[in-house]
């Protein structure tokens, strides 16, 4: 047997094992999964007459994040789906956008370190959706505890005091204040935190792992999307645009708790239902 004969030999046999261990992944994921809530698989029929009511409410938003790809993606749904009179972008730098569709976007520039002297920023919105974040490789553990708690949660602070009603939180899956784990437990401490701000309504979401085909992209970040794209519909795993859709409709639903927590799976089934509306 030849040497080529024996690596591809060898590869098909890696291919194959690889495959069979993807699935029972699979499977033992889907099987463990996260219960999803009826009233995210029942409501793609009455989600056109939700959205219509709730713009008829003459209601403002703020994002902070929006330079994010899951920020991106919101603020393309808030727009497409219209359902605000009025969308401002916070953030630490002023946006450049070429489409029509963008030119009545507000935009307030601020210093995430002082945002105490931008209070007025926060002011006067009913609706606030935070997808601030970093992450301890970009910016180190300091500057990735600084970001993702203490920005965030000073964010929300200013949006109660300036008369937000709803805070929707695109936190991760996993979350959890006693975890071992830095990013976890940090992004379970601001959910906990916030929560006890005592919002009208405070929507947390949990997505897996985010799928989006970045423009700039390290070989690894590739190679984890690639994979983890297997488990698209399990609790692995999300493409971007579902959590950008289900946040916005969730935004219109009528909450049955202060506090609630959707769960990848959730955050599909409701990204699901909202696609279906577009069609």
């Amino acid at each position: 047997m030849s040497v080529l004969t024996l690596l591809v030999s060898t590869l098909g046999k890696a291919t194959g094992l690889l495959t069979v261990l993807v699935l029972v992944i699979a499977a033992v994921l889907n099987y463990f999964d996260d219960p999803v809530p009826a009233k995210y698989t029942s409501m793609a029929e009455d989600l056109k007459t939700l959205e219509e009511n709730f713009r008829q409410q003459n209601r403002s938003c703020f994002i902070l994040g929006a330079s994010g790809e899951t920020g991106k993606a919101l603020l393309q749904q808030l727009l497409e789906r219209n359902i605000f009179s009025k969308i401002t972008l916070i953030g630490r730098r002023q946006l450049t956008f070429e489409d029509k569709a963008y030119e009545n976007v507000v935009q307030e520039v601020v210093d995430f370190e002082k945002l105490d002297d931008y209070a007025a920023a926060f002011q006067g919105h009913d609706v606030g959706y935070c997808c601030l974040g970093t992450t301890r490789a970009k910016a180190g553990a300091d500057g990735f505890v600084r970001v993702d708690h203490d920005y965030v949660l000073k964010s929300a602070e200013l949006a109660k005091a300036g008369g937000s009603a709803q805070f929707h939180l695109e936190s991760s899956r996993g979350a959890n204040k006693d975890s071992s784990f830095l990013y976890l437990k940090v992004k379970g401490q601001v959910e906990a935190e916030i929560e006890a701000l005592g919002f009208d309504r405070f929507s947390i979401y949990r997505p897996g792992v985010l799928l989006v085909d970045r423009q700039e992209s390290r070989p690894g970040e590739w190679l984890t999307r690639k994979f983890f794209g297997v488990f698209s519909s399990t609790s692995m795993s999300i493409p971007i645009e579902a959590v950008a859709r289900a946040m916005v409709s969730n935004t219109v639903l009528q909450a049955e708790q202060k506090t609630e927590i959707l769960e990848n799976k959730a955050i599909s089934t409701l990204g699901k239902s909202a696609k279906k509306c577009e069609k």
